[in-house]
């Protein structure tokens, strides 16, 4: 009989490419991996991979093991979480990872609400949001929240996904800067010229300012590029410059900086939260899942009391 260990031992391979990456990615060394797959081998009665000296990939015989694999976990994970539904008490470890600003965002609402579980712990990381919906699939995190700011997420077979937010860009400028005054009217025509800072060329918020500055005729090269939002906030609360960033880079809190919206179509992202199809109903993940919602509306009805005045947030309180 095939060891279900093994088998998700393959799949990881599948995914990562090699035995080293493997091993890394697993805590294992590479002999050991190298030694399971080998009995994994033994046990199919197959040659799973073409080893060489210096690579190693995955026969044709391994790569269809690779698909009943990923089908029989899912079924095993399956059966799993219909057993501990009947479980009246959430329990275990739950673990979450998020892109920066929805990790911060979310963060706090859902401690206050899964704190109430004491037999549940919440492990919250973060990550780029294009890595989330791999380490769902993977099995290496539970939920995924993720963003997409071009309106292609498409639900996977084995996924369940799940809308959370919508999160507009808005414009964000120092408090002694004259659009600080909700009385001046926003033109983008009159920001060409100004101090702009943003994220590096190639990040998502950063396609979505350029998006937004040539649909008014194109504008110069960002000459200030920053890595984190965190950052380009704090700088322009210094009044170094101004910035386009997504409202929920503020939920923090920042002083000292005015916020405005565009005119015209909104410019933004979508957040959405993802797991894997056969967990959604184990206890805690449920729990987290609705928990992950509930923090969602709150922060939408924040996101909304943005208005085109200036606003000026308060100094985030300790949890």
């Amino acid at each position: 009989m095939l060891d279900l260990r093994r088998l998700a031992l393959i799949c990881e391979f599948a995914r990562r490419g090699s035995i080293a990456a493997t091993a890394a990615s697993l805590g294992y060394s590479p002999s050991a991996v190298s030694q399971q797959l080998a009995a994994l081998e033994r046990q199919a009665g197959a040659v799973l991979i073409d080893r060489t000296a210096r690579s190693a990939e995955l026969t044709d015989a391994g790569r269809r093991l690779v698909e009943h694999a990923e089908r029989i976990l899912a079924m095993v994970e399956s059966a799993e979480s219909d057993l501990s539904a009947q479980a009246v008490t959430p329990s275990g470890r739950v673990t979450v990872t998020a892109f920066p600003t929805a990790a911060v965002a979310f963060a706090p609402a859902l401690a206050r609400t899964l704190r109430r579980h004491g037999e549940l712990t919440l492990r919250m990381g973060q990550g780029r949001s294009g890595r989330g919906m791999r380490e769902v699939q993977s099995g290496e995190v539970d939920i995924a929240l993720i963003d997409d700011w071009h309106g292609r997420m498409r639900e996977p077979d084995t996924m369940r996904v799940f809308p959370l937010l919508r999160d507009p860009l808005v414009l964000v400028v120092p408090r002694r800067h004259r659009l600080a005054s909700p009385d001046v009217p926003v033109d983008l025509r009159d920001l060409r010229d100004e101090p702009w800072m943003a994220t590096p060329d190639g990040e998502p918020s950063r396609l979505a300012v350029d998006r937004l500055m040539a649909d008014v005729g194109g504008h110069r090269p960002v000459p200030w590029e920053f890595e984190g939002l965190g950052t380009i906030i704090g700088l322009v609360a210094k009044g170094i410059g101004i910035a386009a960033v997504p409202a929920l880079a503020l939920a923090a809190g920042v002083r000292g900086i005015a916020v405005r919206r565009f005119p015209g179509p909104p410019v933004g992202r979508v957040v959405h939260a993802v797991a894997r199809s056969s967990s959604v109903h184990r206890p805690a993940v449920s729990v987290t899942l609705r928990a992950v919602h509930v923090a969602a509306r709150l922060l939408a009805a924040d996101l909304e009391g943005v208005e085109p005045a200036s606003r000026e947030r308060p100094e985030a309180r300790p949890e």
